[in-house]
């Protein structure tokens, strides 16, 4: 009977959390243990602080499932054996299927009415990914390879699909660390941006009122997502994929012929596919690949993407703000990164603290969705270069 009972014990999986794994180093706990610990600190977050949960929960759920001893959830499929339910799941991620639905979702709820009513907000969300780049030199510096330095800098584009659809074909080892950073300062965007607001811009900057966007005709709106597909996939077609499916999304809003479809990729499909988007990212962050000195970098090389990004919105927001005598509130530049639509929220809430008179949020999504274009035009640029 004790040997019935110490065999059972031996071949659960809460016996196997307490033996060390020798391939994660130095570490006081083994591994899987670890993991399952930080995937309901992520909870936490999610659930108890509400920061992005609608991403966190899945993804955080994925690396407590993955991280379950014996489960096999990720096990490949083999000749002789079924793969586990994640990895076919993965395969969505893997063969580039997920991010790109993300886009046709996101441009079926995006209005690029602010864009189209001032052009000059495109050059802000093109600032904004000056942190990319940056970062994508600072990452070669600190050893890593090129695939894994473009896969690192697009966070700074603040975009966790364009992230995650450029790191799943450049550095599919580094997926689960990428994705826990580019999310996490995603859902940080309301603490990270204004002091470098407050650092880049002076109080006199702060108060200044735009004047009211000029109207955008249906017209403009309905040719805007076709003379963009045209333009940027026949200049960059590996920008194809996202650029793409969020116009796409785009033309079917703006047609007002298909309210149904419309109404579904806003809703159900965005909903689904960030349910499994999410559970397979948090599926790549095994003790193996997330337990690593390479894991601090990637966060803090994160940081200083996506600080390097606003700030290249703000500074140009500046540089526009001394040509046109100050019609210009620099601060939208901030926006010029692709969290959507929460960097144009914390413009907005900066704007009021300063002038109560103010109303920066619809000036602000013009470099918001510009943004949205500018990381999708990067990644394009990186996977030609890395591919």
């Amino acid at each position: 009977m004790l040997d019935i009972l110490l065999q059972f014990w031996q071949s659960s999986g809460l016996a196997q959390l307490f033996v060390c794994n020798t391939q994660l180093g130095p570490v006081s706990l083994p591994g899987n243990l670890i993991m399952l610990c930080l995937a309901c600190f992520f909870l936490y977050l999610a659930i108890g602080r509400g920061y992005e949960p609608y991403l966190l929960i899945p993804i955080a759920f994925g690396m407590l499932l993955v991280n379950l001893p014996l489960a096999g959830l990720m096990d490949h499929a083999t000749e002789s054996a079924k793969g586990g339910l994640l990895y076919y799941l993965y395969q969505g991620v893997d063969l580039g299927i997920y991010p790109p639905l993300i886009f046709l979702c996101i441009g079926a709820g995006t209005d690029f009415g602010p864009l189209l009513a001032n052009p000059k907000s495109l050059l802000l969300g093109a600032a904004a990914q000056l942190g990319i780049f940056f970062t994508f030199l600072g990452a070669i510096v600190l050893g890593f390879t090129g695939p894994e330095a473009a896969s690192i800098g697009i966070i700074g584009g603040a975009d966790g699909p364009t992230a995650l659809l450029l790191t799943s074909q450049l550095a599919p080892n580094l997926l689960g660390a990428i994705a826990i950073a580019a999310y996490s300062y995603m859902a940080l965007v309301p603490v990270i941006q204004p002091p470098i607001i407050k650092l880049l811009t002076t109080e006199e900057e702060r108060k200044i009122k735009m004047e009211q966007l000029r109207p955008v005709s249906q017209t403009e709106k309905i040719v805007f997502p076709v003379v963009v597909t045209l333009f940027t996939c026949l200049l960059l077609p590996d920008a194809a994929p996202l650029i793409g499916m969020l116009m796409l999304g785009n033309l079917l809003k703006e047609s007002n012929q298909v309210p149904l479809l419309v109404n579904c990729l806003q809703n159900s499909l965005m909903y689904i596919i960030s349910v499994f988007l999410g559970m397979t990212v948090g599926a790549k962050a095994t003790a193996e690949m997330f337990l690593r000195a390479e894991t601090i970098k990637i966060i803090a090389l994160g940081i200083i993407a996506f600080s390097l990004g606003t700030a290249g919105g703000v500074v140009l927001g500046k540089i526009m703000s001394k040509l046109d005598g100050g019609k210009t509130n620099p601060m939208i530049g901030a926006a010029g990164v692709s969290a959507v639509p929460m960097a144009a929220r914390v413009v907005q809430k900066e704007g009021v603290k300063y002038n109560p008179s103010n109303f920066l949020l619809m000036h602000a999504m013009g470099p918001n969705v510009a943004g949205v274009i500018g990381s999708a035009v990067a990644a394009g640029m990186l996977l030609l270069f890395f591919k």
